[in-house]
């Protein structure tokens, strides 16, 4: 009896030092920027996902690579977060939501319901880490978006102070709030002092931010640059176009909220209040006629 006891517990200390020796060697994803948080679900699986991606990352054809390495920019993910990550997370997450769909069949006993239902829940989970980039992508653009016309301000008054474009971006930067415009600006200085030209690292900005307002932005200071003209003025405008830009996409999605809280007036509060209502009615009649 002691003897199997003692054996047992010899194969538990080996299995428990076979796990901690794996975990030591498992392949570990690297660290996150501090501005991205990612969703519980991808940080609980990005491991396996990072681990699992030479082999899950394998049949995507070049276009499926540049679409995913596309939303990861547009998203604002670092570079070292590689579209192989993608397609990886989106198999694993698929593989996983089909075995929950076979696990409820099978508790169930549900053959036929359970191959729709497996099909279902892995099409669904294969989608959330592209629902996710397209939605990080979105919320990044309308922060840029909201912080564009203040960073035009600083630019501006530092350039009608005596300061050159770059030194004023450079006091946009140092001086301006957190952000993934103030990141943007921070990459076109570093392509700068990287040897690129200030025409084309703003080009550059330009593409990968992908905002209607920082285009016509950078379009407007290639103009002047081309032309001689001012920047003063020039960017006194565009802040003020910018500003009015602001107030109308406000003011457009307050004209939204009506329209959008009749799904949930509908479904859920008119229901809940005509039971309230009703049920004291229903409880008299049934006394009434019942009695």
């Amino acid at each position: 009896m002691w003897g199997i006891v003692l054996l047992c517990g010899v194969a538990a200390a080996a299995l428990a030092g076979l796990a901690a020796v794996t975990w030591r060697a498992w392949p570990t994803p690297p660290r996150m920027a501090a501005s991205v948080a990612l969703p519980w679900w991808w940080r609980w699986l990005r491991p396996l996902a990072w681990a699992a991606a030479p082999a899950l990352a394998l049949w995507p054809s070049a276009g499926a690579r540049r679409v995913a390495a596309q939303r990861c920019r547009d998203g604002g993910l670092p570079a070292d977060f590689l579209p192989a990550e993608v397609v990886s997370m989106a198999r694993l997450c698929g593989a996983l939501g089909a075995c929950a769909g076979a696990a409820a069949a099978w508790r169930f006993d549900a053959a036929l319901a359970g191959g729709l239902l497996c099909a279902v829940l892995g099409a669904s989970a294969g989608l959330l880490p592209r629902l996710w980039l397209r939605e990080q992508a979105q919320r990044r653009r309308d922060a840029i978006a909201r912080a564009l016309p203040f960073m035009l301000d600083m630019t501006t008054l530092c350039v009608e102070g005596g300061l050159n474009v770059q030194g004023a971006l450079h006091v946009a930067v140092e001086k301006g709030p957190a952000g993934p415009l103030r990141d943007e600006i921070a990459h076109l200085l570093g392509d700068i002092r990287a040897g690129a030209s200030r025409l084309e690292a703003c080009r550059q900005m330009a593409q990968r931010i992908d905002v209607p307002g920082v285009r016509a932005w950078v379009g407007a200071m290639i103009q002047a640059e081309t032309v001689g003209t001012s920047l003063g003025p020039l960017l006194r405008v565009q802040a003020e176009q910018r500003r009015a830009e602001r107030f109308l996409r406000a003011e457009k999605r307050a004209l939204q909220a009506p329209v959008k809280m009749l799904f949930p007036l509908i479904v859920f509060i008119f229901p809940c209040t005509f039971i309230v209502i009703a049920f004291p009615i229903v409880v008299k009649l049934l006394a009434v006629f019942g009695g």
